[in-house]
């Protein structure tokens, strides 16, 4: 009990003498780069309106760094802006722009090492290479921030948030445009990603790599090279995101490979080149998405086994599925499809007749891409309407049973 009196009252004596540190051009403290050296653990450090022309700063106490509405930190495009090394901090209500770029060192506007229980909120990064980077560090929470650039390859951009080797990270509400990617999670577990929207990147709106554990919902990925990447990882849950306009001759709303024990649900793919390209992915399940508008709506690669599609909309995309191998082992159940043809005389909304969502065409097109100039012809329709009647090219087994006659989901 003594000693719990007096750390409390050690606690207590350190907060009654935290004390805030102004930055301004006519304060006595005119340089951010001053006031951190003068501070310590428990002060806030407040940077007032004004142009402040700095890099390189280093952070390595538990303070509040804190901006006001006007102040901007110009890193000239010179190198690193800030590199915290401190557990417990804040950064809040920044502008940082100007961040420089290099070939072999990732500079970023605020780089985390080794940290524990921090946050970066309300910040806005513009002209950066990474605007967000940490690395070997737990706890964390990245929310409220607005970061862009305008790189024009991908050799020469950095990711928007980049988190390598972390745990129990939180990254919600932020909006990230014009980066490599927007979102970059390798050697991550225990974290969660939500409310986020990332447009108009040039990979990928949000890439994972060999981050297990983890959950992503309620994002939207916007036009992006490709939306979401997910690759090598188990145990992650996607549900409620947006996969919207990802179109181009390599583009995907979703990619997984090498993924196992997935949880993919009431989703939105729509207008993507390919909605879902799923290549060495195990026991997955997809319930109650909408694929819609889409070139292909789901492509499976080889060494896909014992995945479950069920309660999902198939909805006017030019091909259903695509389909690489005779051998199935997935299972498609009670799914809508706009293009299922058959009948339901008992009214229960179940189709009377399995569906075939393997095209003979899709199996086509899979081994001779140029024969996707064929599409609307008389040709496809025939040679579609022999494989459906004949199944020797398609797998004969991949069918949904019960096919469901009415839309299923409700727009997400």
């Amino acid at each position: 009990m003594k000693n719990n009196s007096l750390l409390f009252f050690l606690f207590f004596i350190s907060f009654v003498q935290a004390k805030q540190i102004e930055v301004c051009e006519s304060c006595s403290i005119k340089s951010i780069r001053e006031a951190l050296e003068i501070a310590e653990n428990g002060d806030e450090v407040l940077i007032k309106t004004g142009l402040y022309k700095e890099h390189g700063l280093i952070v390595n106490k538990s303070v509040v760094l804190k901006g006001e509405k006007g102040a901007v930190i110009d890193g000239e495009e010179v190198g690193e802006i800030f590199t915290i090394e401190a557990d417990n901090f804040t950064i809040r209500n920044l502008k940082i722009i100007n961040v420089g770029s290099s070939y072999t060192v990732d500079y970023s506007a605020i780089k985390v090492v080794k940290a524990h229980d921090f946050i970066i909120e309300d910040c806005t990064f513009e002209s950066v290479f990474f605007g967000i980077l940490i690395e070997k560090s737990e706890n964390g929470i990245i929310r409220n921030n607005k970061i862009s650039s305008n790189r024009k390859s991908e050799a020469s951009s950095g990711n928007g948030i980049h988190i390598w080797d972390g745990d129990n990270m939180e990254v919600y509400n932020n909006q990230l445009s014009g980066l490599r990617d927007g979102i970059y999670f390798e050697f991550v577990k225990n974290s969660i990603v939500y409310n986020n929207l990332s447009t108009n990147n040039l990979r990928y709106g949000l890439h994972f790599m060999f981050s297990n554990k983890n959950e992503y919902h309620h994002n939207e990925f916007r036009n992006n090279g490709a939306g979401v990447a997910v690759m090598f990882s188990k145990f992650i849950s996607m549900h409620h995101n947006k996969f919207r306009l990802n179109w181009g001759s390599a583009s995907y709303g979703l990619l997984l490979k090498e993924i196992y024990d997935a949880e993919i649900y009431n989703n939105l793919f729509e207008e993507n080149t390919i909605g879902v390209n799923g290549e060495g992915c195990t026991r997955i399940n997809y319930k109650n998405n909408t694929f819609l508008r889409n070139g292909w709506a789901i492509k499976i690669a080889g060494a896909c086994y014992t995945n479950i599609f069920t309660n999902n909309d198939f909805m006017y995309n030019s091909l259903d599925l695509a389909y690489n191998s005779k051998v199935n082992d997935n299972k498609f159940e009670n799914n809508y499809w706009s293009e299922y043809t058959g009948y339901d005389l008992d009214k229960n909304g179940i189709g009377d007749i399995p569906y075939r969502p393997v095209k003979l065409f899709s199996y086509i097109v899979n081994k001779t891409p140029e024969a996707l100039v064929l599409l609307r012809s008389l040709f496809v329709d025939i040679i579609n309407f022999s494989e459906k009647v004949s199944p020797v090219f398609t797998p004969d087994d991949l069918m949904d049973e019960n096919p469901k006659m009415k839309r299923i989901n409700d727009s997400i």
